[in-house]
Parts: structure tokens; sequence; C-alpha cells
């Protein structure tokens, strides 16, 4: 029989358990979106809906490696969320603010 997860965390050494946490934090905030739509407890039929697409682009959209910004931040609208672009350098990052002009020219 499966022992609830609680259980073995619970015996785990804290450093352990401290690790196990940060893997998981991490885990989170990166994602691909077909990952992103799935933790929002969203289907591609769903959000298809309300990006008044076919389910069929969805999964076209949730496989590309490159595509319009204007796409991704549909997308993630449609989510329930709003995009924001960061360039990250070594001395600090900066937010890219020039595709909002896009959105409000729309």
């Amino acid at each position: 029989m499966a022992k609830p997860y609680k259980n073995l965390r619970e015996k785990m050494k804290p450093e352990h358990r401290r690790a196990a946490e940060e893997k998981a934090k991490t885990m989170l905030a990166e994602m691909p979106l077909q990952e992103l739509r799935q933790a929002r407890h969203l289907t591609q039929v769903t959000l298809a809906k309300n990006l008044k697409v076919q389910q069929a682009s969805i999964s076209k959209i949730e496989n590309r490696t490159d595509m319009y910004i204007s796409t991704l931040r549909n997308m993630i609208k449609a989510m329930g969320g709003d995009l924001e672009i960061l360039a990250k350098f070594p001395d600090g990052c900066v937010r890219i603010n020039q595709f909002e002009e896009i959105e409000e020219n729309s």
C-alpha cells in the first residue's frame, strides 16, 4: 500500500526537505505553456473558446518554440494573466514596455 507523502516528508532530514522545497519552487516558476495551461486547470478546448480559435490551434501554439509576442500575450490573457517581458543583465533587470503600446493601439 502507498504511504502518504506527508509521512515520507516528515522522515526526511531538514536539509533534504529544504532542497526538495526549493526544487519544487523552481519547477513551479518555470514551465512550458502546456503545463501552465494544465496548472491553471484549463483544457485546450476551453482556451480555444476563450480565444475564438479551434482546439488544434492551441495545440500548435503550445508546441511552438517561436511565436509572435501578441500570440503569447493573448494566450496568457485567456488564462487570466498578464505578460511581462524582462531583460536580465548582470547588473539588474529591465522591464520591456514597448509591447504594451501594441495592445493599447489594437
